[in-house]
Parts: C-alpha cells; sequence; structure tokens
C-alpha cells in the first residue's frame, strides 16, 4: 500500500508537499511526503461498533488521533496522514486523514479512489487503473485570502460535550418521506417544491427535529460547485471548490418539512449563479453580510448538514473488495451538525451526527425520525 500510494502521489502531488503557513494560498511541492503508519491490535474487529461511536477507539485507528486536523498534525507541515490498521482477526482499517486546507471531500475522493486502483492492479502504468487525472486551477492572485469576518463564527456551533450517533435510513422509509412532503406542499400550499431528492427531504428532517429545541437556529448546506463554474471544472479538480447556502428559522411554521425542503431547494438555485472561485467567495460574503445584521445573532445555534453521497468512498477497493464499513468522522472538530453517506449496499444513507450530549438524547428519541428509520 504504501508503495501505491506513492506512485498515486506522483499525480496528486501537492497532498505530499506542505503548507508555508496556515494562511498561505499555496503548496510547496518540496518531495516532503506524508505521514504513513502501520499499526497492529492485539483486539478483535467489532464489525458492529459504529466508527464514530466512540471517540477513543477513533483516536487510535488515526495517526497521532488526528481523525480530523484543520492544522498540521503534532504541528507538522504535512498534509495527509495514513494509518494501515490491522487486527488479530485478520481484518483491516484504513484511516486517512486529510488537511481541509488543502482540499475537499470531492478531492479525498479523487484521491482514495485512485490510490486504490493503483493498488489494486500492482502499478500506475496498468490498463485497468482508472484514469483520474487530476485538475489544478491556477486562482488568480486579484483573489483575496482575507479571514473569515467576526460574525462568521456563528457558522460554526461548537459542542462542550459531543455525541456523535449514527443512524441509517432506508432508500424506502427516504421514498416515503419525499412523498409526505409533496403531499404536503399540495395540500394547499403556496411553496414550490420540486422532485425533492433523497438528501433533501432527510437534511430538512434531522434538522427539524434537532431545531425543535431552539428559538432561533440556522442550517447551513456546503455545496460542491465545480459543475457550475464557466468553463464547468471536472470533479478532480483538486482543491477547495464549495460554497454554501444558509437560512434561519425564527418561528415553528419556519421549520416544517414542506417549509424545510423548499428553502433548501432555493438555496440550491441561488448558487447557480457562481460562475468562478472569486463569485463562490462573494456569494459566502454575501451570506455573512446578511447575518450581521440579525439582531441577538450570538444566541443563534448552527446545524451544519454535509452530504457525501454519490461519492466513491464505498467503492474504493484495494483488491481486497468493497469496504464492508466506511466512516467520515468530525467530531474532533466538535461542530454540531451531520454528514450523509451512502450505505455501503446502495440501499439507503447513513446519517453521522453530533449534537451536545443533552440534546442527542432528545433526538435519538424522536419518533417521527425513529420512524423514518431502518429497524
Amino acid at each position: 500500500m504504501k508503495e501505491s500510494l506513492s506512485q498515486s502521489l506522483t499525480r496528486y502531488y501537492p497532498f505530499a508537499g506542505t503548507l508555508h503557513s496556515p494562511e498561505s494560498p499555496y503548496t510547496l511541492c518540496n518531495d516532503e511526503g506524508v505521514v504513513f503508519v502501520i499499526a497492529k491490535h492485539d483486539s478483535q474487529m467489532n464489525m458492529s461498533q459504529h466508527i464514530d461511536d466512540d471517540d477513543d477507539i477513533v483516536g487510535q485507528l488515526f495517526v497521532d488521533g488526528l481523525s480530523w486536523w484543520q492544522q498540521s498534525p503534532n504541528k507538522r507541515a504535512n498534509l495527509l496522514g495514513v494509518q494501515v490498521n490491522h487486527f488479530a482477526c485478520g481484518g483491516i482499517v484504513v484511516a486517512v486523514a486529510i488537511s481541509h486546507l488543502i482540499g475537499d471531500g470531492c478531492s479525498f475522493g479523487s484521491l482514495m479512489s485512485h490510490w486504490a486502483s493503483v493498488a489494486h492492479y500492482g502499478s500506475l502504468d496498468h490498463k485497468d487503473v482508472l484514469q483520474f487525472n487530476p485538475h489544478f486551477l491556477q486562482i488568480p492572485a486579484t483573489i483575496s485570502f482575507h479571514g473569515p469576518p467576526p460574525e462568521a463564527a456563528v457558522l460554526g456551533t461548537r459542542c462542550v460535550n459531543p455525541v456523535t450517533r449514527k443512524f441509517v435510513f432506508p432508500n424506502s422509509k427516504l421514498n416515503d418521506l419525499k412523498n409526505t412532503v409533496v403531499a404536503l406542499a399540495e395540500g394547499g400550499s403556496t411553496l414550490s417544491i420540486n422532485k425533492p431528492t433523497r438528501v433533501e427531504v432527510l437534511a430538512s428532517l434531522i434538522y427539524k427535529t434537532w431545531a425543535a429545541g431552539f428559538k432561533i437556529s440556522i442550517l447551513l448546506v456546503p455545496v460542491n460547485v465545480r459543475n457550475k463554474f464557466v468553463p464547468k471544472q471536472p470533479q478532480t479538480t483538486v482543491g477547495n471548490f464549495g460554497s454554501f447556502f444558509l437560512f434561519t428559522t425564527k418561528h415553528e411554521s419556519e421549520a416544517s418539512l414542506k417549509m424545510l425542503v423548499s428553502n433548501i431547494q432555493k438555496g440550491k438555485m441561488e448558487l447557480e449563479c457562481v460562475k468562478s472561485q472569486q463569485l463562490a467567495r462573494e456569494k459566502v460574503d454575501t451570506y455573512l453580510s446578511i447575518l450581521s445584521k440579525e439582531e441577538d445573532l450570538e444566541n443563534y445555534k448552527t446545524f451544519v448538514c454535509s452530504s457525501l453521497c454519490g461519492f466513491p468512498f464505498n467503492k474504493v477497493d484495494f483488491g481486497w473488495g468493497n469496504p464492508a464499513v466506511v466512516g467520515v468522522t468530525l467530531r474532533q472538530e466538535k461542530r454540531v451538525g451531520c454528514s450523509l453517506m451512502d450505505t455501503p449496499n446502495g440501499e439507503g444513507i447513513e446519517a453521522s451526527v453530533t449534537l451536545e450530549a443533552q440534546d442527542m438524547e432528545r433526538f435519538q428519541n424522536d419518533k417521527e425520525l425513529l420512524s423514518y428509520c431502518q429497524n
């Protein structure tokens, strides 16, 4: 695996470099390499143990216990860390940590797919290796890399006592949820809802369940905007090519399923105008400017819902077959929110939800939410 990663990094060379500083808009491609550790565990692998449920277990799987980092591990300049975990039963867990300063989920998925393909076939030049051609976009020097304004702090509500739980929603029940939302919208409503997706209705349900505990709250949804650029950028474009939309809920009527789905669809439509990295940044600034005018802003609670559905993580095959379990953990970031990912069999969505301990107790016992979960 180490050799195949080395080969793959000749294509994805920025990940083997370093950052001049955390604020640097460029990487130093100095062949510094990445952190690569092989670990042996005397314990048996427990497939029923969700990767997000136990922070101690997660910490043992990742390099230096870092299941997430915004900066580099141990203040090193490396941007990528890999730990291959061998268990006594013969099971293997490959834990990969990437600095979000250099790439997003799309970049990460592209790298993982290419690396696994090289490992599977043994050579970068094998005819069956996935022909990923990473694309590097030159950002004009006129683009500002200034830090976020003070009001941006509200966009990441942090947990003091974070608890993470995983919930599985089968497609059959998500279809029922979609039908429910459509029926609510057609029942004399003036709202416009056009063929809601699984992610739209599930994000709405999860946020609605959480927001019931607060008077004022914000839903923030990150969006990959590569295909909105002119010209369109391939999904193998390396870097952070995203924007987001958000909206506030101040009254119970604004947190209804039909209203939330409608607002999510409106938010996605507003991002259709994001044709460049500069416009993506300007859209973020616009949302922050609107937020700065809100009264009582410091009392807002923010829920971030990030979807990785459709990404290739469940098909990352190093030669052992597709993974039995895939997890993305952001728990060490302690941010209130959830990440959505396709189930390994493709027949549903797994939601990894991180909340304050007391909020999770209420959330995980909500009857409406549980009615759409896997029994």
